[in-house]
């Protein structure tokens, strides 16, 4: 079957579709903005839609009409970490009146609830069907102390490493046997809960930055892994477990990972994604292979099924793993933006132990069309920061730099930035700064640096990472 065909790929989504087609569906909590495409594809399915809101969020929300929207307020975060720590517990205690609202919206509890990758399926919400997350011991194999042993179980080649107590002293040892000459990476364990935006990694060079870090890492965690710093483009693959009767594990293309590097203070800075860059053709085919090869190894290990990640850098010496998303990530939902309809029902389908009728061929003949139609914007999470409201307008880039294109003129490129209960998010959509070949990650800088000039953001200042390859 050649899913790169729209006809065809169409006939299957609408087979998919099966899942949810005239049920209610409740959505969320989250970003009303971020649920507005989901919503209209639901309404085609018949689907009354509840979306649980926690803030309107950047872009367009859905149609006056097409949905019924519910406001819950989260409390206060001050990282991303925190923020998806607290959506599992949160969504499991709604206040009254939210829960009045949704027995109100179905109270037959005929709807499916779905929710984010953040939210674990294995008990129902409020007696109702959970889909869009993912049982609770997928979600711990995201443990950055794990992914070591996934790699060498999968036959994978990776950085050395040392797991080390939070102890001043065992990390100092092992970050002197490491550094090969640029310091080394401190990565935190998940002992409270899934870490991420790289709010638990830090580029540690001097006694300085070991301070510092162990300062943070000391009261949340208990280990730390120590690995040498890894020099060249930030990027990630992507695999889809379908099971041994499917064929194993499709492999997607390479991703680029805009991770930012503060030139102060070394820590990290998560931007966007981009399937615009290109890694060359023999990094390619090997990242592909890890994918098949990690993909294989959790579902016989841990039964997985479904998308799932694995981000490192494509260093001088090839591809090096760094850690493991066992879940659809914002790489594969990067990918998705293909056909999100599609890909969204497949993960669904996966999740839920239910057979989607496709093979591992079927899937990579989707490949074509991802080269084809490349996708990636970039993005900042400001965090404890507000923009002070929405904003919306066209920039140009001048010189490298990026500026407010004069009043009435269209670029191609709009900014469009929000607050959120995290900070602000902000992104360029549409983008038309990117052309195919092109690396995402200076451009991303070049939006930080407006920012900061312009709302004070906080950012700092912020580099891209070399391409060594």
């Amino acid at each position: 079957m050649d899913l790169s065909d729209d006809a065809t790929r169409g006939a299957v989504t609408a087979r998919l579709g099966e899942l949810y087609a005239g049920r209610p569906v409740i959505l969320g909590p989250g970003i009303l903005a971020g649920f507005t495409a989901l919503v209209a594809r639901l309404r085609t399915l018949g689907c009354p839609v509840l979306v649980l809101s926690t803030g309107t969020g950047a872009g367009p929300v859905p149609e006056t009409g097409d949905c019924t929207v519910v406001e819950v307020a989260l409390p206060p975060t001050a990282s991303m970490t925190e923020e998806v720590r607290l959506l599992d517990r949160a969504t499991r205690h709604l206040p009254p009146h939210v829960v009045a609202a949704i027995d109100a919206f179905d109270p037959e509890r005929r709807a499916r609830w779905r929710t984010t990758p953040f939210v674990t399926t294995d008990e129902p919400l409020l007696g109702r069907v959970v889909t869009g997350g993912r049982p609770a011991a997928w979600m711990a194999l995201e443990d950055k102390l794990l992914a070591d042993g996934v790699w060498d179980a999968a036959g994978v080649t990776r950085a050395p490493h040392r797991a080390c107590p939070v102890d001043r002293a065992s990390l100092a040892a092992a970050s002197a046997e490491l550094d090969a000459g640029q310091g080394v990476v401190w990565s935190g364990d998940a002992r409270d809960g899934l870490n991420g935006g790289g709010n638990f990694v830090r580029w540690v060079l001097d006694e300085r930055d070991r301070v510092a870090a162990y300062a943070f890492f000391a009261p949340r965690c208990d280990r730390v892994r120590v690995m040498p710093f890894l020099d060249g483009v930030p990027c990630s693959i992507h695999g889809i477990v379908l099971g041994p009767d499917a064929g194993g594990t499709a492999a997607l293309r390479p991703v680029e990972l805009a991770i930012l590097r503060h030139l102060e203070t070394r820590s990290f800075v998560y931007g966007g994604l981009s399937t615009w860059w290109d890694p060359p053709a023999a990094d390619r085919d090997e990242m592909r292979a890890v994918a098949r090869r990690v993909g294989d190894h959790l579902a016989a290990t841990h039964g997985y099924r479904g998308a799932f990640g694995i981000d490192g850098v494509l260093t001088g010496d090839g591809f090096r793993p760094t850690e493991l998303n066992t879940r659809a990530s914002a790489g594969v939902s990067t990918l998705a933006q293909v056909d999100p309809g599609f890909f969204g029902l497949l993960q669904d389908h996966l999740v839920l132990g239910l057979d989607p009728g496709l093979t591992v061929e079927d899937v990579e003949s989707l490949v074509p069309l991802l080269d084809a139609r490349r996708t990636g914007r970039p993005s900042a999470v400001g965090q404890g920061v507000s923009l002070g409201g929405t904003h919306s307008y066209d920039l140009e880039r001048r010189e490298g730099r990026l500026a407010r294109a004069p009043e009435g003129e269209a670029t191609g490129t709009t900014l469009v930035a929000a607050d959120t209960p995290v900070g602000f998010f902000a992104r360029l959509d549409p983008c038309a700064l990117l052309a195919p070949g092109d690396r995402l990650a200076p451009l991303n800088v070049a939006l930080t640096t407006y920012l900061d000039q312009t709302y004070d953001s906080g950012f700092g200042p912020l580099g891209a990472a070399p391409d060594l390859r």
